[in-house]
């Protein structure tokens, strides 16, 4: 029959119910781990070492070869 659902596509629905409403709240755990790690990050942005760097300098002059100028 077109339009009904084959046993594995049962399967596959049970599943996904499973592991998003089944088992002492496995996404709100994954949520927290990633909440945690966003986190973390964070923390160590704040911890760099607050001395500004050293100015940039510039770069010294190279010798370039002698290009031919476009001629219009």
């Amino acid at each position: 029959m077109m339009g009904s659902l084959s046993p594995i596509h049962w399967i596959i629905i049970l599943v996904a119910v499973v592991v998003i409403f089944g088992g002492r709240g496995k996404i709100s755990g994954l949520m927290g781990d990633a909440a945690k790690g966003i986190k973390a990050f964070r923390d160590g942005l704040k911890e760099e070492d607050p001395k500004p760097a050293a100015p940039a300098q510039p770069l010294p002059p190279t010798a370039t070869p002698e290009r031919d100028e476009i001629k219009n």
